[in-house]
């Protein structure tokens, strides 16, 4: 287990948190946490304000993985909360032996993913991943567990865990003093399960995550 950005490949924006922080309701996260059009392509104040594909996004992200986790062509690859499957379209375009599958909870995002990666994808909860054990050799997850409640948050590591037969990659909403945790929780919509990044080293081992980890901290 090891802490590293993996994501430093994608590109950054400045995200307007104070504007989002005066805003911020309870009706809003609830819009978000639907997961459908308003989270995907409604207005910037429930989610992505428009979720659509480029290559810049994630052409350089998957070569960083591939080279990380020294991968051959003829692997197996889980992108758990794949949303659109733009991060697997880039995986099949780079390596296109291996075989790139995803899941995710929105039938929004299913009905607008890429054509070509949309076979691939399945409507699944990360609570309860629908593979054998050890089947993937490596399985990333963006910001997508801490979306779940404390108890449903380790379960979905340990499932992380247990269809890994290789590496594991994750990120999530976290902070490392005051400020980043202010600006946290003046910026996020759908998370339920966050934490001091000390603490989430604590909640790995508790749920016998072994993989590797990353911040999201706005």
């Amino acid at each position: 287990m090891a802490e590293i950005n993996l994501l430093d490949k994608y590109p950054q924006s400045k995200r307007p948190v104070d504007e989002r922080g005066e805003i911020i309701s309870e009706e809003l996260k609830e819009v978000a946490r639907q997961y459908g059009k308003d989270y995907f392509d409604g207005d910037r104040i429930y989610g992505y304000g428009g979720y659509n594909y480029h290559p810049r996004f994630w052409t350089d992200t998957v070569k960083r993985f591939r080279d990380h986790y020294g991968l051959g062509d003829e692997v197996r690859i889980l992108d758990v909360g794949c949303a659109k499957g733009f991060m697997m379209h880039d995986f099949q375009l780079l390596m296109p032996g291996a075989e790139i599958q995803g899941i995710d909870i929105s039938d929004y995002a299913l009905a607008h993913a890429k054509d070509e990666m949309r076979p691939n994808i399945r409507i699944a909860d990360c609570r309860d991943i629908p593979w054998e054990d050890n089947y993937f050799d490596l399985v990333i997850c963006i910001n997508t567990v801490h979306n779940l409640p404390n108890e449903g948050c380790k379960r979905a590591l340990s499932e992380i865990e247990r269809v890994s037969g290789g590496g594991s990659f994750i990120t999530v909403d976290a902070w490392r003093n005051e400020e980043e945790k202010d600006r946290l929780l003046r910026w996020m919509l759908t998370a339920y399960t966050y934490m001091h990044v000390d603490d989430w080293k604590e909640y790995f081992a508790e749920a016998g995550y072994t993989g590797d980890y990353s911040w999201f901290i706005p």
